[in-house]
């Protein structure tokens, strides 16, 4: 899979120092997703057992024990993953999975 793109994960820790530990979990999310090759849904499934699978290739993950949500819109056919948002879960708390 292709991840657009590194660089959202890369300011979410470097800009805010309270989130560097969000650092090691995301970038192992990064290299996983990296090495993946997700056709569906139940193939994402497969690979993060946790991850919840939403509506039009909406894909929530929960990174670091469950600290941080990573939302993604996955491109099935192209296999490109697009970073929406990652941030701790109370800020997902404050947005719309669906439609960020």
């Amino acid at each position: 899979m292709r991840v657009i793109a590194l660089s959202t994960l890369k300011a979410f820790w470097d800009e805010q120092p309270p989130f560097q530990d969000a650092k090691e979990p995301a970038l192992a999310w990064y290299r996983a997703t990296c090495r993946a090759d997700w056709a569906t849904p139940a193939d994402v499934k497969a690979d993060f057992r946790n991850a919840s699978i939403l509506k039009d290739g909406r894909v929530v993950f929960n990174l670091g024990g469950n600290k941080y949500r990573l939302v993604v819109w996955i491109n099935y056919p192209y296999r490109v993953v697009y970073i929406r948002f990652i941030g701790t879960h109370a800020q997902y708390d404050d947005i719309d999975a669906q439609t960020i």
